[in-house]
């Protein structure tokens, strides 16, 4: 047993509040606290709610105690993207432009955490208007990952302030987004769990977005367990977001400790292997060895094409979406962008809607032959990413990190990231779990019987001793 309050995972968090062995307000001290101590090296806030987190746990200890809880989740903290509104308060979208900018509204998803009685410690940084998977923010700053006490690297994007808090034990869970791995690529370089949700599962409502087409709300935690109780809490029908009606709802937590015992689980392909970090692929192999042993069945599957066949198609959309949104702020060359989002913002200015609906053409022919090749298939198992955390002195933007992530977004499929390992150097490696639309509870379920028999989600970096930044 722990006795700081920052190291419990969220259910343990819940279920010490609710039984009054922890109050909201020694949790929320204990999360503030290592925030003040740690957050002017990591950087993984944007914004710091403590007084007022401190008076709505004050509020709900009392209310607790009166026997008065909303619910399980009543004084329990979180974190959120700096992409999320809440009426009145700054969301900048990582934009220096938009230091000043207030929301006139709150997102669905905040109101639904409000409404459960969870606490809001603040706003995490995330890559300028969520563009850029390695998680570098040129004006506001990019987090620190605490994995390396020495050299900065890549704490993943866009999600990356999501991905470091939590990994620093600065959140129990975090809120991030996803358009083409940005809740899954801070997750692997931080070395914890992220869930990509199938379009409609989770309201976009009062989310800033990037590409509407592709944009996804995702769950950052330490546990699949997690990942699962704060999915429960976000999914369902919203009236403000069209995305979701009809959607069905899922019970993701029913079947979470259903094991893996007869489930068919697919292989990359040698080819994919090129170009992959042998590390990465050590621990990749490994945990395809563990799920064997839990009663799966690895399998080969052939492709018809390569994940990265599904760039074009991505990139395309996110470009003309993008500029759609964005293309007033690139154009204005006194507008205070960074260099790198501005370029990629202007790339979607010269797309025609003829290039546009060819993209959205090629996304649906690939996702049926994707979905034909995974018709007997329950998930595929890959990498999350190609590499550890890459060191920022020498990182080359141009490459992207998403190779292994993208084509989930692209065929509108959902993927769970756990921690499957570490290199000699003590950074994290991931596995992705990728699975068929509307799965998400398979997902969830695959990565707990993972957890189940690993440790790997249980490490914590060693932050306290982290050097001041020096990018």
């Amino acid at each position: 047993m722990t006795s700081d309050p920052a190291e419990l995972t969220a259910a343990e968090l819940s279920r010490q509040i609710s039984s009054g062995e922890l109050s909201s307000a020694e949790a929320v001290d204990a999360f503030l606290s290592r925030i003040a101590s740690l957050d002017g090296r990591l950087h993984a806030f944007v914004d710091v709610y403590g007084d007022e987190a401190r008076k709505v746990a004050a509020s709900a200890d009392r209310a607790i105690r009166q026997g008065r809880a909303i619910g399980p989740w009543h004084g329990v903290p979180i974190a959120l993207k700096d992409l999320i509104e809440i009426e009145g308060r700054i969301t900048t979208g990582g934009s220096a432009e938009w230091r000043n900018r207030r929301s006139d509204r709150t997102a669905t998803i905040a109101r639904r955490l409000l409404n459960r009685g969870m606490i809001f410690l603040g706003k995490t940084q995330t890559v300028e208007f969520a563009m850029g998977g390695w998680g570098t923010n040129q004006h506001m700053g990019t987090p620190w990952n605490p994995w390396d006490q020495a050299t900065a690297r890549t704490p993943g994007g866009s999600s990356s302030g999501s991905g470091v808090a939590v990994a620093a034990r600065m959140s129990p869970w975090a809120i991030g987004t996803d358009t083409g791995g940005s809740v899954r690529l801070p997750a692997a370089f931080c070395g914890i769990t992220g869930l990509k949700v199938t379009s409609g599962r989770i309201s976009s409502y009062g989310v800033m977005p990037l590409s509407p087409t592709l944009d996804t709300v995702g769950p950052m935690a330490r546990t699949a367990e997690d990942t699962a109780l704060l999915y429960s809490l976000l999914e369902g029908i919203d009236p403000l977001d069209r995305a979701t009606w009809g959607t069905p709802r899922s019970d993701v937590l029913a079947g979470l400790k259903g094991g893996v015992e007869g489930l068919r689980l697919a292989r990359i392909h040698r080819d994919e292997r090129e170009g992959v970090d042998e590390e990465v692929l050590a621990a990749y192999d490994a945990s395809l060895e563990c799920l064997a042993k839990l009663g799966a069945d690895i399998i080969g599957l052939p492709l018809p094409f390569r994940f990265n066949a599904c760039f074009s198609p991505q990139d395309a959309i996110t470009k003309a979406e993008a500029y759609a949104l964005f293309g007033h702020l690139a154009n204005d060359p006194t507008t205070a962008l960074g260099d790198l989002v501005r370029e990629r913002i202007l790339s979607g200015r010269n797309l025609s809607a003829q290039d546009y609906l060819v993209a959205m053409c090629q996304r649906e022919k690939l996702g049926q032959e994707m979905q034909a090749a995974m018709i007997d298939v329950d998930a595929l198992l890959t990498p999350t990413t190609e590499t550890p955390a890459r060191t920022l002195h020498d990182l080359d933007e141009s490459y992207a990190a998403s190779r292994f992530t993208k084509f989930v977004n692209t065929f509108d499929m959902c993927a769970l990231a756990v921690p499957n390992g570490y290199t000699r150097h003590g950074l994290p490696t991931s596995l992705q779990i990728v699975c068929k639309s509307f799965a998400e509870d398979l997902a969830l379920r695959i990565g707990h019987a993972f957890q189940l028999v690993t440790g790997w989600h249980h490490k914590a970096p060693m932050v306290d001793t982290v050097r001041a930044r020096s990018t």
